[in-house]
This record gives structure tokens, C-alpha cells and sequence, in this order.
């Protein structure tokens, strides 16, 4: 039997939602139709950054005896931008997923903006901030009116404010007006890490899948996800995604040409920055500008509420097959 290791946790801010797809994982792996294949391993990496193997505290030494291959269940900070796979080449263990470089400039939004530029790809203007030193940028109250002031002159109303890194839309603030955006630095939105500043573009929300070597295709475009968002929430941020308060709908209601579209450019994104096995990209359509690319998932969650398992259910599979369709992916690599 092959030995999976499924390394879940972690030391960011996603490390329930990670929890969640790597237990999905776990869980798929055990079932009647894998069961006979893999023997799954449940790798917990704690808030710490210790590595547990069935709940037990462990060196990286002994997950790397212990695995043939490792699912890599991790979101954001260490799983998402190349640093977990960094340490999986050093010890030449198989993972899903894309390689090291490959994470690390999907994770970054800037650098993943500026390959979305060079590939002929619409994306929202913006602008980076760095992160605030208290010993450097010094008062508080005056650097984040300084900071809104530099944004309102470079980029018009209303502002989409989130960390340059990172996914599942956290710490994500939309401001529509300057003292918005005054407060959204006050109250530290800068203060662990650098930030990107979107001018905002509204129209309908959209996320399409990719998935490589599927169903006789290298790349294989899955069904477009139209997100819904209610009166009450203005944009798709973390509580829309991991609560149930939005509504997605796949495959999308989107006309012909905006299908053939979304799914052209996803599949652009995913070969562009060489990704790999799978991804997710996030789009706007403004109804007059057309469609502009807002990032790449290069670690698309498998939760319950996860848009990944809803695309794949949309074409006639099933998460189970994509788990194994996966790893033998990763064994070849």
C-alpha cells in the first residue's frame, strides 16, 4: 500500500479551514474505494510549527520515514508559498501540488498580478503598502493618514485593502470612503505584513477550476462558480465563503462568450504561472470593462464548503476519484 501523508494545521491564519480539508482528505482516503490503495497518515503541523504524526510531537526525520507521498492539506503562511515544499524536495518526497516557485508566486499577489499583465490577463489596478514599523513609520494615527492619503491620490474610490499574502479572503477589507481607509490602517491591517491595495471592481463574482492530465485533457477547465453574495455583505470575503451566507452556483449563469472566457483564462493563469495538478482562479465580470482576473488558489480547499468538490461534482465526478487522480499525479513528478 502506498503510505499518504496528509500534512494538515499549520502555523497560519487558515489553520481551521486547513484542518478541515485535510480531515476531508483523511476521511476519503479511509473510505471502501481507497482504502485497499493508501494508507493514509495524519501529519499535523500545530500552531507552534510542531510536526505530529497520529497526535504524537515529531522530528521532520521521522515524516519523512514514514511517507511515500504527502497530500499537502496546508493553507496559507508555510503550506501555500513554496516553504513546505521547499523542505519536501530537500528529502525528494513526492507532494501534490505545485513546486516551490510555483507557490510562491501564485501566493503573491502582486508578483501573480504581474504575470496575469504579461499574459495579455485584465486585473484591478493597484498599489503595494509596506508593512508598518512601529520604530520606523512612528505615530500610529499620522503614518495611516499619510498611507490613505498617498492611496486617494493614486487610485480613485472605492478600495479594496487586503495582505499582499495569504487566501480565503483573510483580513480583507473593502473601504469606500477615505476615513474607511484611514481606519482600515489605523486599526493595523499592515502591522504583520505588507498590503495590496485593489481599486474596486464590481460586477459578478466568478472562480474556475483547473485540473491537469483529467479526463484525456493536460489541462482540463472545470465548470465555472457564480458567486452570489446577499444584500447584507458587499463582497466575497472570509465569512461569505466558510459560513454559508453566500450562494454559489455551479455551473455559473454566465453567457456563452463570458464562459468560453473564464475558462480560457483560467486555463492561461494555470499554465502561465507553470502550475501544477490543480488551481483555482478568481475573476470579476464588470458588466461594461468585461472580465478582470483577481488571483490564483494554488491550493484550492477540499471542505465541505469548499468550491473545488462542487465543480467536480458539476462534471460527473467525485472527490474521492480527484484525491487519487492527485497522488498518482504527485508519484509521477
Amino acid at each position: 500500500m502506498i503510505k499518504v501523508g496528509v500534512i494538515r494545521g499549520g502555523i497560519s491564519g487558515e489553520y481551521e479551514v486547513s484542518l478541515k480539508t485535510g480531515s476531508n482528505v483523511l476521511t476519503h482516503l479511509r473510505s471502501d474505494k481507497l482504502n485497499t490503495i493508501y494508507k493514509p497518515i495524519d501529519i499535523l503541523i500545530d500552531k507552534e510549527g510542531i510536526w505530529h504524526i497520529d497526535g504524537k510531537p515529531v522530528s521532520f526525520e521521522d515524516v519523512a520515514s514514514s511517507v511515500d507521498v504527502i497530500f499537502n492539506a496546508l493553507h496559507g503562511d508555510f503550506g501555500e508559498d513554496g516553504q513546505v515544499q521547499k523542505i519536501l524536495d530537500g528529502y525528494n518526497i513526492p507532494y501534490t501540488g505545485s513546486n516551490a516557485v510555483a507557490s510562491a508566486l501564485g501566493y503573491n499577489k502582486v508578483l501573480a498580478k504581474e504575470i496575469f499583465i504579461s499574459l495579455g490577463i485584465n486585473t484591478p489596478k493597484h498599489l503595494t503598502i509596506a508593512k508598518y514599523y512601529e520604530d520606523i513609520d512612528s505615530d500610529l494615527e499620522l503614518y495611516s493618514g499619510k498611507v490613505a492619503k498617498e492611496i486617494h491620490d493614486k487610485l480613485s474610490p472605492p478600495w479594496i485593502v487586503k495582505p499582499l499574502s495569504g487566501g480565503s479572503s483573510v483580513g480583507m477589507r473593502m473601504c469606500r470612503t477615505y476615513p474607511e481607509l484611514v481606519s482600515a490602517f489605523f486599526d493595523g491591517i499592515n502591522k504583520n505584513n505588507d498590503v495590496l491595495v485593489e481599486e474596486l471592481i464590481e460586477g459578478r463574482e466568478a472562480t474556475v477550476g483547473v485540473v491537469n492530465d483529467f479526463r484525456d485533457k493536460k489541462v482540463y477547465v472545470l465548470p465555472s462558480v457564480e458567486i452570489r453574495i446577499p444584500k447584507n455583505k458587499e463582497f466575497f470575503d472570509y465569512e461569505a465563503k466558510y459560513t454559508g451566507v453566500s450562494e454559489e452556483v455551479c455551473p455559473g449563469n454566465f453567457g456563452r462568450e463570458e464562459k468560453e472566457e473564464l475558462e480560457r483564462l483560467a486555463g492561461l493563469i494555470h499554465t502561465g504561472l507553470k502550475l501544477d495538478h490543480y488551481s483555482r482562479s478568481d475573476f470579476i465580470i464588470h458588466p461594461k470593462k468585461g472580465i478582470f482576473a483577481l488571483e490564483v488558489n494554488t491550493l484550492p480547499g477540499l471542505t465541505n464548503e469548499s468550491l473545488i468538490p462542487k465543480m467536480l461534482n458539476a462534471v460527473g465526478a467525485d472527490v474521492p476519484s480527484f484525491i487519487d487522480h492527485i497522488i498518482k499525479l504527485s508519484l509521477k513528478k
